[in-house]
């Protein structure tokens, strides 16, 4: 397979504060977005932040992920439900950082008891390229149970 590659384009006019900006997704998938610094801090107010689209990109590549890995252990999930809260902090030192993700995932799957779902969401996880791409950068944290 050869690589893949997906584009985004952002514009931003003024200083952080009172400035604001926009972007859009090469694959047109939604319409353009607008980012302020008060969205991203205080209430979002119909904005997005980077933090939103990380947690997105998180908690949908694990779903995927995840679905591979209790396909492949002879369990299909007949449902994943993922969520991914993306924390944004102040880093030590001054300035903000992207700190923590936390995953948690509700599963419908045949055939597997609450350790051996555990398990195998631990291994979607290590699995996960959006994981892999933040491991080592910032906290990722797994809630992992059967739904019920």
């Amino acid at each position: 397979m050869a690589d893949i590659t997906r584009r985004a384009d952002a514009v931003w006019t003024g200083n952080l504060v009172e400035g604001n900006g926009e972007f859009s997704v090469g694959s047109g998938a939604f319409s353009t977005q607008g980012v302020t610094w008060a969205a991203r801090t205080e209430e979002p107010e119909g904005k997005t932040s980077p933090e939103e689209l990380i947690a997105a990109a998180h908690a949908s590549c694990y779903a995927m992920a995840l679905s591979h890995t209790l396909t492949e252990a002879g369990h299909p999930p007949t449902r994943l439900q993922v969520s991914a809260v993306v924390t944004f902090a102040p880093k030590p030192g001054g300035g903000m950082m992207v700190a923590s993700s936390a995953l948690t995932v509700r599963g419908t799957v045949d055939g597997l008891d609450a350790d051996g779902f555990a398990d195998l969401a631990a291994q979607g996880e290590q699995g996960c390229p959006i994981s892999n791409a933040l491991r080592n950068n910032i906290e990722i944290t797994l809630d992992a149970a059967l739904a019920g």
